[in-house]
């Protein structure tokens, strides 16, 4: 995607045209071409559950949960495409990213309340998760409290390993105070700033860019946004870790070594809690769905 954009960019500099909305358009379009169907579930709590389903409806069930600063199409729009011949795959947008809201309180329990209403809805009986960053900590909150799932994958997500000390270092090392301020920017410079660090060798493209991404993935939802980001310590210290891990599916992380928001050194630590394999991509940082969908893909296929 990012290439996409960067392209796109260079030929549209003086255009007026919203490069972002274009490669999103693009996208959909290709997704709906490839069999992809694009669906909204109304919540019991209020508010739309926005989510993408395609594959073969009679092949097991990999849904795949998306992390800050985008939507699921964003950060898995190609590794959909690739598994989808190989497994029915929803993907769904979590609420207050893309189209989805709710009533809720924002935190991890009602996200994983609106996947379960989504599991529920479409009469799935098993269910494989694939998330990444914040959408590995709802998918280790599915793992504790959704019968239904089979196994998981967390992709560069630490669970309930993460301590304030690593949020306060981690939000040291992007100049920020508060760890909400480094994942909902506040403006295009913010959104630089996170996405520089973020993936690996993030192109350099003009600055109105940078501030259509920000109105198109960062500008709503802001006060919600923070929450989700502000509740997690009181969600990981509700956890009870000698109760719930008997109790988990398999499970495989996937880490870059060069990730600096949650180090490798969290994985291990993690992997360990879980019993679980870790797989370390050389040179990898945090946004391994976009940066390495082909080695995901393997993975997605391997694992499940």
């Amino acid at each position: 995607m990012l290439v996409r954009i960067f392209l796109l960019a260079m030929l549209l500099l003086n255009s007026g045209c919203s490069v972002v909305g274009m490669v999103d358009n693009h996208q959909q379009k290709q997704l709906i071409s490839n069999g992809f169907e694009l669906h909204d579930l109304t919540l019991a709590q209020g508010g739309s559950l926005h989510y993408w389903q395609g594959g073969d409806k009679s092949k097991p069930c990999v849904i795949l949960l998306h992390g800050f600063g985008g939507t699921g199409l964003t950060s898995w729009y190609e590794i959909m495409q690739n598994i989808s011949d190989d497994y029915y795959v929803i993907v769904p947008d979590l609420l207050w990213f893309g189209e989805s809201y709710s009533g809720m309180p924002a935190n991890i329990s009602s996200q994983s309340t609106a996947i379960s209403a989504l599991i529920n809805h479409l009469n799935l009986s098993t269910v494989n998760l694939v998330g990444i960053s914040f959408g590995g900590f709802v998918t280790f909150d599915l793992m504790i409290q959704e019968p239904k799932v089979n196994k998981a994958i967390m992709l560069a997500s630490p669970g309930l390993v993460f301590t304030d000390e690593d949020m306060h270092q981690m939000t040291q090392r992007f100049g920020k105070t508060k760890p909400e301020s480094v994942f909902v920017p506040r403006d295009k410079e913010g959104v630089r700033l996170l996405l520089e660090h973020t993936f690996v060798d993030y192109p350099w493209y003009p600055g109105f860019i940078d501030e259509q991404v920000y109105q198109t993935y960062f500008a709503s939802f802001q006060q919600q946004k923070a929450s989700l980001i502000t509740t997690l310590p009181a969600y990981r210290d509700s956890l009870h870790p000698q109760d719930i891990k008997p109790n988990l599916p398999p499970s495989l992380l996937i880490w870059g070594d060069k990730d600096i928001v949650f180090p490798l050194a969290k994985g291990v630590e993690f992997s360990q809690y879980l019993n679980a394999e870790i797989k370390v991509i050389p040179g990898g940082a945090h946004g391994l769905s976009n940066d390495f969908p082909e080695q995901i893909s393997q993975s997605i296929k391997e694992f499940f």
